[in-house]
């Protein structure tokens, strides 16, 4: 049985009061919607940062340094998800919806031993949360983040308007907003992927229901 969607629950969204509403919201809405949560990594993937810079850290240890803060914002969520199970593996991932919970996947050991992306800044949650949608069969990959979505262009700031929908092409020329391997892999991925606001769950329920709400609809045409 496949997911209907993968939820990138972006790690900007712990550093406001917002994660607990929309990890309520996700609870809720996993008793009628197979979801997958991928964590992203927030302060903990910030630290990583923080000594890949200060000790000059190859790039492939640094890389499951990230991964493993995954893991711990993962470790996070398992607490704030009503009815949300955190596991490690797809298979117990699959078990858990059938039961109408929600499966929180730390992806450090899956993503180690698979080794399916390059070792680079360029790879964050963004676009390891899109290999895990393609690697699941999901038809939805949500990026949940602090935005509305993506905007024209980043130097207009704030006020600029956000991008209703883009193609993958497109995504590639485009800077800001996700990582820049994503638009490589949504390339070759068969998924429709949103960026919404996360600090806003209704817009999540609504994509849900409806199949559409405010953000920034990414499709391969």
């Amino acid at each position: 049985m496949n997911f209907e969607a993968v939820l990138k629950i972006g790690g900007s969204l712990s550093r406001g009061d917002s994660l607990g509403a929309v990890c309520q919201e996700i609870g809720r809405l996993g008793a009628r919607h197979r979801l997958l949560v991928v964590p992203g990594g927030g302060d903990f993937a910030d630290a990583v940062r923080v000594y890949y810079r200060r000790y000059r850290l190859q790039e492939t240890t640094a890389h499951e340094m990230a991964l493993l803060a995954m893991d711990q914002y993962g470790l996070l969520l398992g607490d704030l998800v009503p009815n949300g199970d955190v596991v490690r593996d797809i298979l117990l991932a699959r078990r858990t919806t059938t039961n109408g919970r929600v499966p929180i996947l730390l992806p450090a050991a899956l993503l180690i031993q698979a080794d399916p992306l390059p070792h680079s800044w360029q790879v964050t949650s963004d676009s390891i949360a899109a290999w895990i949608a393609g690697l699941v069969g999901a038809s939805q990959l949500v990026l949940l983040k602090d935005v509305d979505g993506l905007m024209p262009d980043r130097s207009q700031g704030e006020g600029a308007d956000v991008l209703p929908a883009m193609s993958v092409s497109e995504l590639l020329n485009h800077r800001g907003g996700v990582d820049e391997y994503l638009a490589v892999l949504l390339a070759a991925l068969n998924l429709e992927t949103w960026i919404i606001n996360g600090r806003l769950p209704e817009r999540l329920a609504e994509l849900l229901e409806t199949g559409q709400t405010l953000g920034t609809r990414i499709s391969r045409e």
